[in-house]
């Protein structure tokens, strides 16, 4: 969910991990992979209130490293809010998700970046 008092249309950049196990509990197999690039569209539109998500192939290289049914059980991320530049763009901001390589997930906390 997005702080309050933060515009949407305030250029950011916030660091997040996301838990995939939770979110592909009880998905059949061969539905992993795909659904977990879902969910971590669907938790960038609600981080940074953008419709528009575009996912680095890099991110997704790693979610489907191990395979379809095998997804890594956690996730970091950065996201990072972003102006569309192209001429008539539906929504004036996109919010680019990349992939942050962690050793360990532990004590890690949701931190906004500082361009």
């Amino acid at each position: 969910t997005m702080p309050k008092g933060i515009k949407a249309s305030e250029l950011v950049t916030r660091e997040y991990t996301i838990n995939l196990h939770k979110r592909t509990h009880r998905v059949q197999y061969k539905k992993r992979a795909p659904r977990a690039i879902n969910q971590i569209r669907i938790f960038a539109q609600k981080a940074m209130g953008t419709a528009d998500v575009r996912v680095d192939t890099k991110l997704n290289k790693e979610i489907w490293r191990t395979g379809i049914r095998n997804i890594p059980f956690r996730v970091r991320v950065r996201l990072a809010r972003m102006r569309n530049e192209d001429e008539g763009a539906k929504e004036p901001m996109y919010t680019l998700v990349t992939h942050v390589p962690v050793a360990s997930f532990k004590g890690l906390e949701n931190k906004t970046i500082d361009e």
